[in-house]
């Protein structure tokens, strides 16, 4: 099995980017210019390490591989993405990875690119940004480039992806140290820990709180310290927990709502399997139902939040009740959108920068509202 922080610091040691490997500061799949990029980038490792893994690092500064990190990115639905926009797609897995210096919020994302060893080309399946659809991309060193494709591909690089997974192999001190790294670090959200199938070591910490004889954590973070993954985080949200001798079952719940009606709705279910041959699985299944209200009262909304949107965008000073009708500017939007109002999530995404430079809170508001949308859209 492969500790995927190993993995990460080999790729960083081993060379600059090559025809195997991408970094990047951060990604954005929200926005169609950063999905159109992310896909290309994809397309090009893909054709150009047909016969092994090829990776992108997230949270790395370029010039001098710092590692800064990004925010948890839990979006199960990426390959939905894949599959959506290109022929002959590749398998694409999407981890966070913890490392020890980062804040309990940043992880390093890998990206793993596995094509399906069949020799045919990945091209973009339609038009997306300045990219048309039927274009191909191919690895030139450091740089995805556009292909009128008519030669044959070549795998020159199985041998030393191989070698770098190989130096980053797991064992019992990794594990060790990892379960201990948790403990510590975890020590006032009621860390624990439990072996599957005598192989498997998952980690996992959270703030309980019954409800109505139902138990509930917050501040959960959950990790596969066999591969130094992190399979779950969030601050904000609910999730109950159950697990057997061989799964782990999470349902996360997000709270959603109008002024003084919020209520806590199930989003999603995420059940790990693990097996007896050293392997495990990861299934997901979107339980959101979105909550619907009177259409005269979600127009006055939309429209107040359209005016605070100007005021932002001008520079103006919000009084009172603006300040409080901000903070669930993203909230509303959001149930604007799942309400028919389509220009809802463009007006949310606009507002991205005001947010942003208004104050942290704000903004941290808009990250989970797009998570959601993110997750209820590729669904």
């Amino acid at each position: 099995m492969i500790n995927k922080r190993l993995l990460i610091k080999n790729l960083l040691a081993h060379n600059d980017e090559n025809s195997f490997y991408d970094k990047k500061r951060k990604i954005n799949i929200s926005e169609k210019e950063g999905k159109a990029k992310f896909l290309k980038h994809v397309c090009a490792l893909s054709n150009s390490n047909p016969q092994n893994n090829s990776f992108i690092v997230i949270g790395v500064q370029d010039e001098d591989n710092k590692i800064i990190g990004v925010d948890f990115f839990d979006d199960s639905k990426i390959q939905n993405l894949i599959n959506a926009y290109m022929t002959n797609p590749p398998i694409v897995q999407y981890e966070n990875i913890p490392f020890p210096h980062l804040p309990d919020d940043k992880v390093v994302g890998l990206v793993t690119i596995r094509p399906k060893g069949n020799n045919s080309i990945t091209s973009l399946r339609k038009n997306i940004w300045k990219y048309y659809g039927g274009s191909v991309f191919f690895r030139e060193g450091s740089i995805s480039m556009p292909k009128v494709f008519d030669i044959e591909i070549k795998d020159v690089n199985s041998t030393i992806v191989s070698a770098i997974e190989k130096h980053a192999q797991n064992n019992i001190q990794h594990t060790l140290d990892g379960v201990f790294d948790f403990m510590n670090k975890r020590k006032d959200y009621a860390p624990q820990y439990m072996v599957f199938k005598e192989y498997f070591v998952l980690c996992w910490s959270g703030q309980k709180k019954v409800v109505k004889s139902e138990v509930f954590y917050s501040r959960v973070d959950i990790e596969l310290i066999n591969e130094q993954v992190r399979l779950f985080f969030s601050n904000l949200d609910e999730v109950s927990i159950e697990y057997t001798t061989d799964s782990f079952k999470i349902i996360e719940y997000v709270n959603l709502g109008l002024q003084g009606s919020k209520k806590y709705l199930q989003l999603e279910e995420t059940i790990i399997h693990f097996s007896n041959n050293a392997n495990y699985s990861i299934e997901s299944k979107l339980l959101f139902q979105p909550p619907q209200y009177d259409k005269k009262v979600l127009h006055h909304i939309y429209n107040t939040n359209n005016a605070i949107l100007e005021k932002l965008k001008k520079g103006l000073t919000l009084n009172t009740q603006e300040r409080i009708d901000l903070k669930n500017l993203p909230v509303t939007y959001l149930i604007c959108y799942f309400n028919l109002f389509p220009d809802a999530i463009d007006k949310l995404t606009e507002a991205k920068p005001y947010l942003k430079a208004y104050n942290k809170e704000v903004y941290k508001l808009f990250k989970e509202s797009m998570r959601i949308l993110r997750k209820v859209k590729y669904s």
